[in-house]
């Protein structure tokens, strides 16, 4: 299984074309693809208002990479509410889950209210766990899972109120080898690219923190692997994964038995 994670230089701008360019940077990589292989999308990427745009958007997509896509999120309005939330399609184009954010950052609050649903699913016999940006950053939410997730999905879009990027950064690769040591998972990010240039009024920019986290390595260098440009490939081994729970389990220093 491979994921692909992905760090495009999106536009604040309601009237751009996100998801185009999303599309255009994936389409290249459907000939190396699987239907069990996953991509993720970052947080609140499409920033269209109609919510039908953005799933079918998502479906659109998992039909062309033949492939699972996690679709990062966008601000649905619903029964008075709006919330942050995305959905998952599967190769045919079918809408497998929905997710919610449930702890929205403070600059956010105003725009969208804390949502419910945490992400949890199965994609090929591996459970998946989605956090939208912030939420990963409460570990109480791993404790929520019914089952021991194997890959941690975390579509963000990162910001930071320090003058560069390299702070926010340094604190999200700790976070995610840390998380991915203590629960025994992949951890996967796709975020933002670092903004460049002028900013809307309010909106502070976004750090670049997307990569892949492996807690299956001894090399420290590769604990954590930052995305490479705009998209990238990572595989998945999940037999390493299993040792590495076991192995941890065995030494007492592991939360939960290892489930098969």
């Amino acid at each position: 299984m491979k994921l692909v994670l992905a760090q495009p230089r999106l536009s604040y701008d309601v009237q751009a074309d996100n998801a185009g360019l999303i599309r255009r940077l994936l389409e290249p990589l459907a000939p190396t693809l699987e239907r069990d292989d996953l991509v993720l999308l970052p947080e609140h990427y499409d920033l269209r208002p109609t919510r039908a745009d953005y799933e079918e958007g998502v479906r659109s997509l998992a039909k062309t990479l033949g492939c699972h896509v996690i679709g990062g999120s966008h601000h649905e309005q619903r029964d008075g509410r709006r919330l942050n939330a995305g959905v998952v399609s599967d190769p045919s184009g079918q809408l497998l889950a929905s997710y919610e954010k449930l702890r929205p950052y403070a600059a956010e609050r105003s725009r969208v209210e804390p949502g419910s649903a945490l992400g949890e699913l199965n994609i090929a016999g591996k459970r998946v766990l989605v956090l939208v940006c912030a939420d990963f950053w409460f570990s109480d939410l791993f404790h929520r899972t019914t089952e021991l997730p194997d890959l941690v999905l975390v579509p963000a879009h990162s910001v930071t109120r320090k003058p560069t990027p390299e702070y926010s950064r340094a604190l999200w690769r700790h976070l995610a080898v840390a998380r991915a040591y203590e629960f025994g998972v992949y951890v996967g990010v796709s975020d933002w690219a670092a903004a460049q240039g002028p900013l809307p009024v309010g909106m502070l920019p976004a750090s670049g923190v997307g990569g892949f986290a492996d807690p299956t390595k001894v090399d420290p260098a590769t604990l954590f692997l930052p995305i490479s440009g705009a998209v990238q490939s990572y595989e998945l081994d999940f037999p390493a994964l299993d040792a590495f729970r076991n192995d941890r389990y065995a030494r007492g220093f592991f939360w939960r038995p290892p489930q098969p």
